[in-house]
């Protein structure tokens, strides 16, 4: 898939691992449901620890991803939900580790609560 990333200076500069805006001029658009940490398996939360959840979430994604036929590099646009805005900067160390650059579009939103008491949650759009 081939992806032209949309970059103006009259727009603020990403301050994170993400594009000010994706073009994809073929393909089939994919939702995806939002994901948190939760372990397949069980059910239930991998942990407490914010990082872990957030490793966790990105692996259902991915798991989601791979089995719509698509890649990492798929990933068009993300929206990522955080109970704690603190947590902006371990959220930003594990999506720069684990998603290939060019990086997607992204939201970052602060909100009340997740399901299950979650402190992270990811969705995606992919184009396969």
């Amino acid at each position: 898939m081939s992806k032209q990333i949309i970059q103006t200076d009259k727009a603020p500069a990403a301050i994170g691992p993400y594009s000010q805006a994706v073009v994809v001029p073929v393909g089939s658009t994919v939702y995806l449901s939002g994901q948190i940490g939760l372990d397949p398996a069980t059910g239930d939360l991998v942990s407490e620890n914010c990082e872990e959840q957030v490793r966790q979430a990105f692996a259902n994604m991915t798991a989601i991803i791979h089995a719509a036929g698509g890649s990492l590099n798929s990933i068009v646009k993300l929206t990522l939900f955080v109970t704690d805005i603190r947590n902006f900067g371990i959220v930003n160390s594990v999506m720069s580790e684990l998603i290939p650059q060019p990086f997607p579009a992204r939201s970052t939103v602060e909100v009340s609560a997740l399901p299950k008491n979650a402190q992270f949650e990811v969705e995606a759009i992919i184009v396969v």
